[in-house]
């Protein structure tokens, strides 16, 4: 079975399904940028420009999870899991105006993970 590279929580996954049926299809971008730093951040499908530093590292509740070459440096060792946490963040992602913001929890691959992990 392969590894997935992202995963998304319970909870998590109801605020997307939740912003998909106000929204539509949706994307998510890890950057390592300003902001709320480190926080993934919702888009609305195609709302945000990618280019070749830029890489499609899974998918999660239906939607294509993005990343930056720089910031999947730091994390390829580690899978990350989406979940949310209360408090407005201060970026331009969807679920900011419902309280909540996205964000990142990392743990390090496993050996048998890392062989088997999902292909870039």
């Amino acid at each position: 079975m392969e590894t997935p590279r992202v995963k998304v929580t319970d909870k998590a996954r109801e605020v997307i399904e939740q912003l998909q049926q106000k929204h539509g299809e949706l994307m998510f971008h890890q950057s390592g940028g300003c902001c709320d730093g480190s926080s993934p951040m919702c888009f609305p499908k195609g709302e945000l420009m990618l280019d070749n530093s830029d890489i499609l590292l899974g998918e999660i509740a239906n939607c294509k999870f993005y990343i930056s070459k720089d910031q999947y440096e730091y994390w390829k060792h580690t899978q990350l899991t989406v979940d949310i946490t209360q408090g407005r963040g201060s970026s331009f992602s969807l679920e900011i105006p419902l309280g909540i913001r996205f964000i990142i929890k990392s743990k390090l691959y496993n050996e048998d993970q890392k062989f088997n992990l999902k292909p870039i």
